[in-house]
């Protein structure tokens, strides 16, 4: 009769891999984000906290936007999107006698001016990089600060404006200041139009 073997007892390890309560029963992208994000903080080594911030970055690079695209750069393509957008949303502006009426407007009121402008901008910024219609990237941007893309929409669909109003006879040079104000009562409507025609399509 063997007797019993005392040694060598068998512990049973704790399951420290986490458990499926404490995980998202639909794990997507943000929730991957939000577990590197922690990892980062919790990782001391430099060259491991390196590696947990580049695989962030890419992380966010491959995350899709709201038509599950990622937008770079603005090349030849993505201008002639917005040229058309601008065309769409500036037919209606050109041929409105309205538009000349606001722009008189406009030119005795420079504040009003003014507005215009920025409002536009800021139109413009908030459909390309806020609302989240597309996730669009900053990509080498002028003097490290001032977005191509954001410069392609608004030089495109200003000249558009310019050039619209004139060869339809929709504004009088003679007197500049007033045919500016009207062109950019045009340009407000087309630069929204050239954003929304840039990344709706996706590039």
């Amino acid at each position: 009769m063997s007797a019993p073997r005392h040694g060598g007892d068998v512990t049973e390890e704790p399951n420290t891999g986490g458990s499926d309560a404490d995980s998202p029963p639909n794990p997507d992208i943000d929730d991957l984000l939000d577990e590197l994000e922690q990892l980062e903080e919790t990782v001391d080594d430099p060259e491991e906290r390196a590696q947990v911030r580049e695989t962030l970055r890419v992380a966010r690079r491959v995350r899709p936007g709201g038509f599950g695209r990622v937008i770079r750069g603005f090349d030849r393509h993505d201008a002639a999107e917005a040229l058309v957008g601008s065309v769409v949303f500036g037919i209606p502006m050109l041929v409105e006698g309205g538009t000349l009426e606001i722009g008189e407007f406009v030119a005795a009121h420079p504040p009003a001016l003014g507005g215009t402008l920025v409002g536009t901008v800021a139109l413009v910024i908030g459909v390309l990089y806020v609302a989240e219609i597309q996730q669009v990237e900053i990509h080498q941007p002028l003097f490290g600060v001032v977005p191509r893309r954001l410069v392609g929409v608004l030089g495109i669909s200003f000249s558009t404006a310019v050039v619209t109003m004139t060869a339809w006879g929709r504004v009088d040079w003679a007197d500049p200041w007033l045919a500016f104000c009207q062109v950019s009562v045009t340009f407000a409507a087309m630069a929204l139009g050239g954003a929304l025609g840039d990344i709706l399509p996706g590039s």
